[in-house]
């Protein structure tokens, strides 16, 4: 078990420092690893990607992405600034609320993180600019603020981790991370305050009550595509999978047919370009379930269960640990593989110190989020900074506070059970 664990940990590690891309190195660290067994055909590792694919759950994974890039492509995002402009612009600081409140809820309709700080940032950062806010304040916002919707359904990371984890409802785990992307989405708007406050950002009239009905009706379709897939998945209506196909139908009609913001000429690059995403992480998610095969198969996870509860037998203790060990992880790898990697190897743990396995996947999923804006893998600082026009040396200072409300969050939702499942008890979904 030794010598196959270590194989697959040098493999792994070595190809990464050569920047293979990640798929690759889970592949073919897996294939090395299994050869080294002897007594098992290597015909093994295709039979489990094959395998690792064939989900229902995971068809929900290309309708997202597609709902995403029409939603992302058809004028909501101006839609929702407009609407949280007209709630929050008026306070100190307001452009910056203006910006998280919007991220939050377009990510959340979109399911990306990257989508949100480029649609919400290509237009709020310039005009955060324009206002005399700080260049490096504009993109630490929105880069964190980004990240909120990878809490509040519907979200693809989620149904990967319910399909690595097993037995977890999708449904689940999508009403799971709606507290705590909010309470991780406050924490930011309580930041920028404080700074807001302290260098005398923005303040002006409260905007009249017109104007707020005007802008909420002008964003209420593109509000309703997640209260029509929550409440169709909650109501039984139809699955979460189910659910992804009404939601292309839906950004489709209100992009091309509403909005007319996308033209049919586009569609086909647009399907192209959900292709190219989908088979990137459907390979991800093939080569990820073969490695999960080897670890199980050599009993890796148990092993690695009874090392971390002999350290010691505090569950508070153990689940530091963790979140220090992911937090380190997500600095350098993106979300989906190390959800992908790490559920299988930590989950065991978890559940043998009582947790729930929905609770443990907004732990895990609040914990890498906080890695999209780090670097040296950090997607949405990236973005964020090459729409401000400024270097990541100079973002990160400003990142600091952000990251300080993002792990005093991510500390909330791991002690505090009941914000992740408060609501799925609610709607009977922790039986599912």
């Amino acid at each position: 078990m030794e010598t196959q664990g270590l194989i697959l940990l040098v493999a792994f590690v070595a190809l990464l420092l050569m920047n293979v891309p990640i798929v690759f190195c889970i592949g073919i660290s897996t294939l090395l690893a299994i050869f080294s067994l002897g007594s098992v055909p290597m015909n093994i590792v295709a039979e489990r990607i094959a395998n690792g694919i064939a989900s229902f759950p995971l068809l929900a994974i290309p309708f997202f992405i597609l709902s995403g890039i029409l939603m992302g492509e058809g004028g909501m995002a101006r839609r929702l600034i407009a609407f949280a402009s007209s709630l929050v612009g008026w306070a100190t600081g307001g452009l910056s609320f203006v910006n998280t409140l919007t991220c939050m809820m377009f990510g959340s309709i979109s399911g990306s993180a990257a989508a949100a700080v480029s649609s919400v940032g290509g237009f709020m950062i310039p005009e955060m600019n324009k206002q005399g806010y700080s260049r490096a304040f504009n993109v630490a916002v929105t880069s964190t603020a980004a990240t909120t919707g990878l809490l509040i359904p519907p979200s693809n990371i989620m149904i990967v981790y319910a399909v690595v984890a097993g037995n977890v409802s999708v449904a689940a785990m999508f009403m799971a991370g709606v507290l705590p992307g909010i309470a991780v989405g406050l924490a930011i708007m309580a930041v920028c305050y404080v700074i807001s406050r302290r260098r005398r950002y923005g303040r002006s009239e409260a905007a009249k009550l017109g104007l707020i009905v005007t802008t909420f009706l002008q964003a209420l379709p593109s509000l309703l595509l997640v209260i029509i897939v929550m409440g169709g998945i909650l109501g039984g209506i139809f699955s979460a999978t189910e659910a992804s196909a009404i939601s292309v139908a839906y950004a489709f009609i209100l992009a091309v047919i509403c909005y007319r913001e996308v033209r049919l000429s586009a569609i086909p690059r647009i399907l192209l370009e959900t292709g190219k995403t989908t088979a990137v992480v459907m390979l991800l998610i093939g080569c990820s379930q073969a490695m999960s095969w080897l670890l199980a198969y050599e009993n890796i996870p148990q092993s690695l269960s009874e090392s971390l509860l002999s350290l010691s037998n505090n569950r508070i203790v153990i689940l530091l640990i963790i979140n220090f060990v992911l937090l380190v992880v997500g600095t350098f790898m993106d979300m989906t593989p190390a959800v992908l990697i790490f559920t299988p190897i930590f989950l065991p743990v978890m559940t043998a110190l009582g947790m729930d396995p929905v609770h443990f996947g907004i732990i895990l999923i609040a914990n890498l989020c906080i890695g999209l804006c780090t670097p040296p893998v950090g997607t949405c600082l990236f973005i964020g900074c090459g729409i401000g026009r400024i270097s990541i040396a100079d973002a990160l200072p400003s990142m600091i506070p952000f990251f300080g409300a993002m792990v005093a969050s991510l500390m909330l939702i791991t002690y505090w059970p009941t914000l992740s499942l408060w609501l799925p008890g609610i709607f009977g979904l922790m039986q599912q």
